[in-house]
């Protein structure tokens, strides 16, 4: 039996010890509105790295403020939100995994109601309630939600600024890897995208003006971050609607990311148009990662509904991607990464030694 899923992988100058990765997950944890890491958080990643993933990357952190999703959002505006991030990655670290972050800002989609805990999950949020005004770069709402302002360019020019100063106190918080959220209707891919971006300016118009922004960004991030540190990007590789945001567009966008020293790309799709009609169910978004991978040589990550141990060597073992991000299956059961070395056979090494009596016969097996 091949074991894809439990080889290690090298991107630059990082070794992840398996191709088992637990993607960005909002949290909507942060208890006061300062951003600031809690126990959950340390508790949450920690488990994951316990149980067997090769890097865990923690959920949209915001670069500024403004660009929270809720105010229960992580932040890296600030040096304590770089130094509550120390003790979570550190942990990280001595449970054998990798330590990545998404660095984010929600554009027209953010300040809104958490996911629970509110009577109105997913609404706008007041500002007489601790929302603000939103940005995007039109101004143009999405669905449901209130119109945001318009970005100038000096509101283009201080996005980038957030990007690069939350990218400098990751790696002082020890972090290992570095990803852009450019998906899910978030501000870069409302950039991206034809259906929110409206701009006749430089940064709209055709796909090298929509896609100005994000390079702006990479440029600027990967000359802050050590040149041995992997940078990598979200993309939502198609909006699943006419005239939106689509595989042929994302597939140029890859290759100038290539061009740009981006080392990696995930590959998840939708979120910027009400009603696309998403064909979910088991490893839906995989082929939008295989094509990528195939047209552009860029290394992929595949996510959403990948499940199962052998569904997920089999993404790896067909070559539709050098990675697999396994989320909501990680959430049911923290210990999904073990489960899954050891159904594939594999080194029964990755059980914790404080954890080794409870998989004795799983470990005589493998």
């Amino acid at each position: 039996m091949t074991q894809h899923l439990l080889e290690p992988l090298t991107l630059r100058e990082l070794t992840v010890r398996n191709r088992l990765w637990v993607p960005p997950m909002c949290q909507y944890s942060v208890a006061a509105q300062d951003g600031v890491a809690t126990p959950w958080h340390l508790m949450h990643y920690g488990s994951f790295a316990r149980g067997g993933a090769g890097a865990v990357i923690l959920e949209a952190t915001a670069v500024v403020p403004q660009g929270r999703i809720s105010p229960q959002d992580l932040g890296l505006w600030d040096d304590a939100q770089r130094d509550a991030l120390r003790p979570i990655t550190e942990l990280v670290h001595s449970l054998g995994a990798a330590a990545g972050i998404q660095l984010a800002h929600a554009g027209r989609k953010a300040s809104t109601e958490p996911e629970w805990g509110t009577a109105r999950p997913g609404a706008s949020l007041a500002e007489a309630d601790g929302g603000w005004r939103t940005v995007g770069p039109s101004a143009s709402a999405y669905a449901g939600l209130a119109a945001p302002e318009a970005l100038d360019e000096a509101g283009i020019d201080a996005v980038v600024d957030a990007f690069v100063a939350a990218a400098g106190r990751a790696v002082e918080a020890g972090i290992d890897l570095i990803e852009i959220h450019g998906a899910h209707g978030y501000l870069i891919h409302e950039f991206l995208s034809p259906l929110s971006n409206l701009r006749s300016d430089s940064y709209g118009g055709e796909l090298a003006g929509r896609a100005r922004l994000l390079l702006r960004i990479v440029d600027a991030v990967r000359d802050e971050i050590p040149s041995g540190m992997p940078l990598l990007v979200r993309l939502s590789a198609s909006e699943w609607v006419d005239g939106g945001f689509d595989l042929g567009e994302a597939t140029q966008v890859v290759s100038w990311l290539r061009e740009h020293g981006v080392d990696m790309v995930d590959v998840s799709s939708g979120g910027n148009a009400e009603g696309a009609a998403i064909p979910v169910g088991p490893g839906y978004q995989t082929s939008l990662a295989a094509h990528l991978r195939h047209r552009t040589d860029m290394p992929v990550s595949a996510v959403g509904m990948i499940d199962e141990p052998f569904q997920a060597e089999h993404v790896l073992a067909t070559g539709q991607a050098d990675v697999v991000r396994v989320g909501r299956a990680f959430l049911r059961d923290p210990s999904w990464g073990l489960h899954a070395a050891l159904a594939l056979r594999g080194d029964g090494d990755i059980v914790p030694p404080q954890y080794r009596r409870a998989y004795r016969q799983q470990l005589r097996r493998s």
